[in-house]
């Protein structure tokens, strides 16, 4: 499929936001306390986005809301595609050629090309969660799985109330396009 039928078949933002079961609540909470910190010129460009990712996707969560802020500052229409329902598309996105992590944001223009992919994680985002799971314990040790959740548990909240992550997603996407 190209990437027009790909956009085509996407659902709404708010077709999605209302069939989330996870993390509806912090996404909304990102996207009512988020502002723009600068105005954005893309207006110009036409672009329109495929968001590719999952409701349980704590990056997603962080990531989503901003890119919403940003299109709508800058007109640009948004389709999402649940990641699992989507391999096929996913396939040609993976993270070092491997992983299927998300969000993936993919901007194209109005004849469907790709201009720019985004995701899954702001560089300095990337660094946070490195650091973080650097502290785990061993996948060997018996606190493994109990020490993982408490950093996910961390790491959701801090991606729900720090506007600095904010601001640092903001400015990666908006890097990407420029």
């Amino acid at each position: 499929m190209q990437l027009n039928e790909w956009y085509n078949k996407g659902m709404s933002v708010d077709d999605y936001i209302e069939s989330m079961q996870v993390h509806k609540e912090s996404l909304l909470h990102i996207y009512d306390h988020f502002q723009l910190p600068d105005k954005l010129s893309l207006v110009d460009r036409s672009l329109r986005i495929i968001v590719i990712t999952e409701d349980w996707c704590g990056d997603a969560m962080l990531n989503i809301p901003i890119l919403l802020r940003m299109a709508e500052e800058s007109n640009m229409p948004v389709r999402i595609l649940l990641r699992d329902d989507n391999l096929e598309l996913m396939d040609q996105y993976l993270t070092n050629g491997k992983s299927r992590s998300i969000p993936i944001f993919i901007f194209i223009d109005e004849d469907g090309e790709e201009v720019a992919t985004w995701g899954p994680r702001a560089e300095k985002i990337q660094e946070y969660v490195d650091n973080a799971r650097e502290q785990l314990p061993s996948k060997e040790a018996s606190d493994f799985e109990e020490k993982q959740k408490e950093m996910f548990l961390f790491l959701t909240k801090s991606y729900r109330d720090n506007q600095d992550m904010w601001n640092t997603v903001y400015n990666s996407i908006k890097n990407t396009l420029a």
